[in-house]
């Protein structure tokens, strides 16, 4: 069936996205540089004039709303916002002392501070250029632009200027967040500086060209691992604005070709410049090169893309429907899944999961961007984002304030749609559903009740990220880490800061890890980052961050297959690769890299339950080892229980809410938090492996109190006291290798959970563990006739009617009439083709993905799948 023109934009390859930007280039060659009187016959029907025009009048719009959206009375408290924040910042630059510009930031050595002065200098003169009703002594106010003015005269003449004293420290700052601030107020201020100090504009562009060093003559380079992603809408977004309000189209036309590459939907077996930022075709996005990133970087390119948007709007540089497609399908498929009754999962905010301001917060910077893309389409695609903004605001636990928002007139439409009767509250997915984000891997599986939501690392992908002195204990967050979100908590007091401060880095949920103390980047080398530049080791060289900030993993196997709404995830355990070049010698010796412990892991993701089994559990290093089923934190007042039954049929001897190891094997326990009103049930189940049964676990409930600024430096000193519930496994040193089963089951009832019925290989009861090795695991969910299988090594290997050569993941479930659905993925990515035989009659293809082909053998059907460049993507086969 042929692509629709909506699908093909989502999904736009850069080839089409760079093909559409050749004219733009072209254009830009043929325009002047310095000035907006270019011939029109360069292109004929364009006017630089009028477009530059528009998009001043746009920008301004953007962020200081127009008379008609300032007029509306949802609009009062921005503009309230608005303004006090500008009497504050005017309330500092009085006050300031020597060396200061505003009071409490001194400048010469923080390239943070000089930032933060200029973005205060542009608040101030926002408040000058915002129409409202209510009268304004800073509307218009021609003394106090004037002082912003002689204020970015002077940090210029001072600070900034001088190229040979600046660019210290953090690279952003001087490349991107000072040029972001400076381009809008020269904007905002355009008339009055033309008036005022006419020569100020063009001096600043020419620093900020100057300051662009990552680039290539003072442009942007798109073969620069600075220029990607997020961080290269940034920097066109500022050369647009420059262009503009300099009338240098030339500038503007380039500014907007580069920034198309950020639309194509990244190859990674054929990146374009080398770039491998931004969004895939599964809906990952990446930033860093190898950070799952959509809750942090993802939605800073979501806002900067949706601005695009309207900063074009009524101009001719290219037909914006086009961009709107795109971006429309980054919502639905890369946003919608991590978006949890409001909450933005933790899986995808990188350092960002260590900040006070988080989960809700990150969401209403999603809502306004789709809040402003619903005004760009129409029919159907407008419903739906219209829906979409309801049902956050109907699911959500944090009453979203549109204060937060940057534009008042995206505060004005955003009253619109909660108003309008005729659009439905809907989300943009389904309740039921399972998204395999393969390419940044990391898993989401939802139901109604509950989200799953599963971090993995491998060669690919980082195993966390640090930087800026933020998480600062990170170490197994990519480990198979795992956040079960229930539905109707507020979820500020379920995870967010509070849960990495409380939860120790040694036991979050799903990890396994040696027991160890590691000590933080801060702690190991006194500074934010190993400094060490005779070998490479800069605040923002390469080695930096492949061995401090992002380290990705050693394994190769990370990924899983999905069947409709049901999913299958496999896991090697790896060290990372700081630990790896320091035994291969090529680290100094003073770099202090950690070796991490052995597992082999599978996740089974079904409706009630997730089964998760390990296998070959323990340290090469002989050091002892502690898995962790579960993590989950509750309010110091709050009532939680512990209860249980353990296979002699005696009860969870802990059951008064106590902990402890219990006596015996277990055949189920149940977390019960009554202050949330919310429930986990864990059933254990027999093995499945060589060494199989029934390990015992050990229940762990405390009373934490910490300070959150044990995760992020700059974190206020506030103490945070939780109840802390740790539900583990744990082998003392030198312990064998073993093997461990069980299912979680989210909102679980006690009767729910005795139902079970020990749950043994010839058990009664939906489900089986049909083997636990490190070679092959799978399971059997009879009530759903689903048989799921990971395999890990080469070889051929059997898991119930399976036989599976090599390493795969693979789901088969057998309907009512017989036929047989089944997924398929490789969960290394570099594998050409998997094959698989389903023994029993012969069965025949009803309809096949490309690239799956079925034949009859003798004792049943072989099914081979091209996965040659899949990028673990799954295949899928009906047969019968």
């Amino acid at each position: 069936m042929p692509l629709s023109r909506r699908t093909l934009l989502t999904t736009l390859p850069a080839s089409a996205l760079l093909a559409v930007a050749a004219p733009l280039r072209a254009r830009a060659a043929a325009r002047p540089t310095t000035t907006g009187t270019a011939d029109p016959a360069a292109n004929p029907g364009s006017d630089p004039g009028a477009n530059h025009a528009a998009l001043l009048a746009n920008t301004v719009a953007i962020f200081a709303g127009t008379a008609e959206s300032n007029a509306r009375p949802e609009t009062a408290a921005k503009l309230a916002a608005l303004t006090s924040t500008a009497r504050t910042r005017l309330a500092a630059l009085d006050g300031a002392g020597p060396g200061e510009l505003f009071k409490g930031l001194p400048l010469g050595t923080s390239d943070a501070n000089l930032n933060t002065s200029y973005q205060y200098l542009y608040e101030i003169a926002l408040a000058t250029r915002a129409p409202g009703p209510a009268p304004s002594d800073l509307r218009d106010n021609v003394d106090v632009r004037r002082r912003v003015i002689d204020a970015l005269a002077r940090l210029h003449d001072t600070y900034y200027g001088d190229q040979s004293k600046g660019y210290y420290g953090n690279w952003f700052n001087w490349e991107i967040g000072i040029s972001a601030s400076v381009s809008k107020t020269l904007v905002l201020l355009e008339e009055e500086l033309a008036a005022y100090r006419p020569g100020l504009t063009a001096t600043y562009l020419a620093s900020m060209d100057a300051y662009l060093r990552n680039g290539k003559d003072g442009d942007v380079d798109l073969d620069s691992r600075f220029h990607t992603g997020a961080n290269l809408a940034d920097i066109t977004t500022n050369r647009i604005l420059q262009g503009a309000v300099t009338g240098d189209d030339a500038r503007v036309v380039k500014a907007v070709a580069d920034q198309l590459t950020v639309y194509a939907t990244v190859d990674p077996y054929n990146p374009r410049h080398g770039v491998t930022d931004g969004f895939y075709a599964d809906g990952s996005f990446i930033q860093h090169d190898s950070v799952a990133y959509t809750g942090s970087y993802g939605k800073v390119l979501l806002t900067r893309a949706v601005q695009t948007v309207k900063i074009l709007d009524g101009t001719d540089y290219i037909n914006t429907a086009d961009l709107v497609a795109v971006v429309r399908g980054w919502v639905a498929d890369g946003f919608a899944p991590l978006v949890f009754e409001g909450w933005m999962m933790e899986i995808v905010k990188g350092r960002g999961v260590s900040r006070t301001a988080t989960g809700y917060t990150d969401v209403a910077v999603v809502v306004e961007a789709v809040v402003d893309l619903s005004g760009h389409t129409t029919g159907p695609d407008a419903t739906s984002l219209k829906g979409y903004v309801k049902f956050v605001r109907q699911t959500s636990k944090a009453a979203l304030d549109p204060v937060v928002f940057v534009s008042p007139v995206s505060v004005a439409r955003y009253a619109d749609i909660l108003a309008d009767t005729s659009v439905p509250a809907a989300d943009l997915g389904d309740a039921a559903s399972h998204t395999a984000f393969n390419a940044m891997d990391r898993t989401v599986h939802r139901r109604p009740g509950y989200a799953f939501a599963l971090a993995r690392s491998s060669n690919r992908i980082s195993k966390y990220e640090y930087m800026s002195g933020e998480n600062l204990m990170p170490w197994f967050q990519g480990d198979g880490a795992h956040h079960l979100y229930l539905t109707g908590q507020d979820q500020t007091l379920a995870f967010g800061v509070d849960y990495y401060t409380t939860v120790s880095p040694y036991r979050l949920p799903g990890v396994t890890a040696p027991v160890e103390t590691r000590r933080t980047i801060p702690e190991l080398y006194g500074t934010a980052w190993y400094d060490n530049p005779e070998r490479g080791f800069t605040s923002s060289s390469e080695s930096q961050n492949t061995y401090v900030y992002f380290p990705r993993g050693t394994n190769t196997l990370s990924g899983g297959a999905r069947l409709g709404t049901y999913g299958a995830v496999g896991l090697v355990l790896g060290d990372d690769a700081a630990y790896a070049a320091k035994q291969a010698g090529e680290l100094p010796d003073d770099f202090v890299a950690y070796r991490n412990a052995a597992a082999t892991k599978s996740w089974f993701m079904f409706d009630d339950e997730i089964v998760v089994l390990a296998a070959g559990v323990g340290d090469p290093a002989g050091r002892a080892v502690t898995t962790t089923l579960d993590s989950r934190i509750a309010a110091a007042s709050d009532t939680v229980t512990v209860t249980g039954r353990l296979r002699d049929g005696s009860d969870w001897p802990g059951a008064d809410g106590g902990g402890g190891t219990a006596p015996g094997p277990v055949d189920w326990l149940r977390y019960a938090d009554t202050g949330q009103g919310v429930s986990v049930g864990y059933v254990f189940l027999d093995g499945g492996g060589d060494r199989g049964g029934v390990p015992r676990p050990t229940v762990a409930l405390d009373t934490v109190t910490r300070s959150r600024r044990v995760v992020r430096t700059s974190n206020p000193d506030t103490p945070v006291t939780k109840r802390v519930f740790s539900l583990s496994v744990d082998q003392p040193a030198g312990a064998r290798r073993l093997s461990t089963a069980h299912a979680l089951v989210p909102n679980a009832t006690e009767r729910q959970l005795a139902a079970y019925e020990r749950y043994g290989r010839y058990g009664r009861g939906p489900l089986t563990v049909v083997a636990n090795t490190a070679r092959v695991q799978a399971v059997e969910h009879r009530g759903l006739s689903i048989l799921a299988a990971n395999t890990f090594t080469p070889g051929t290997h059997h898991a119930g009617r399976l036989t599976i050569d090599g390493a795969a993941s693979v789901l088969v479930r057998t309907s009512r009439d017989g036929t047989v659905s089944l997924a398929v993925s490789d969960p290394t990515t570099e594998r050409g083709t998997v094959s698989l035989t389903l023994r029993g009659r012969w069965l025949r293809a009803v309809a096949t993905d490309d690239g799956v082909r079925v034949r009859r053998v003798l004792g049943g059907t072989r099914i081979d799948v091209d996965t040659h460049q899949a990028h673990g993507h799954s295949l899928t086969a009906r047969l019968r």
